[in-house]
């Protein structure tokens, strides 16, 4: 269930995180390392049992994708 919501909120997360990497319009390397590396370090964490690790680290990527909203 936890594994469910931890998706959920990657999904909504890095979503909107790739949103504000076109408005922005940064690098190239800026939208590969915000859309490519993140979500995929914290699937894997994920997969690889760190999930008490990656879910807080997700929370806390999701607060500053708030934060940082037009």
């Amino acid at each position: 269930m936890l594994s469910i919501l931890f998706m959920i909120c990657v999904f909504l997360v890095f979503g909107k995180i790739l949103g504000f990497a076109i408005r922005a319009a940064w690098s190239i390397g800026k939208i590969l390392v915000s859309v490519v590396f993140l979500p995929v370090t914290l699937i894997c964490m994920a997969i690889g049992g760190l999930l008490s690790i990656a879910f807080p680290l997700l929370i806390l990527i999701g607060f500053g994708a708030f934060l940082l909203r037009d």
